[in-house]
């Protein structure tokens, strides 16, 4: 849902970046905890994409540029985004979901541990 409100155009780009950026984050996450991870940096959560759903380099980053922004925007209340960055946040965040459909359901845990 979030990332479906990320591209209503009559949102502010403040708000569709948000949006965006929450909905990349939640389907990175999805990815690391399908493969039996967690992690409590958000940093780490991004750059794991290159091996937990085959992420392009050049796509992650387009992530971690949105993650230091936010950053700055978070702890300095500066939020400096354009459109080019929105959209490719979107574009990125619509590819990480398309590989964790792909990924199908989480697999069974054995007793005891976690896959």
């Amino acid at each position: 849902m979030r990332l479906q409100d990320a591209q209503v155009l009559t949102l502010s780009l403040d708000s569709r970046f948000d949006l965006a950026y929450n909905a990349a984050h939640a389907f990175s996450l999805a990815a690391l905890r399908w493969h039996g991870y967690r992690s409590e940096h958000r940093f780490t959560v991004f750059q794991c994409l290159e091996h937990t759903v085959r992420l392009l380099a050049a796509q992650w980053r387009v992530l971690d540029q949105a993650h230091r922004k936010r950053n700055v925007a978070e702890y300095e209340g500066y939020l400096d985004v354009d459109q080019s960055l929105v959209e490719a946040l979107i574009r990125v965040a619509q590819e990480v979901a398309s590989h964790i459909a792909a990924l199908g359901p989480l697999p069974v845990a054995e007793e005891g541990g976690v896959k």
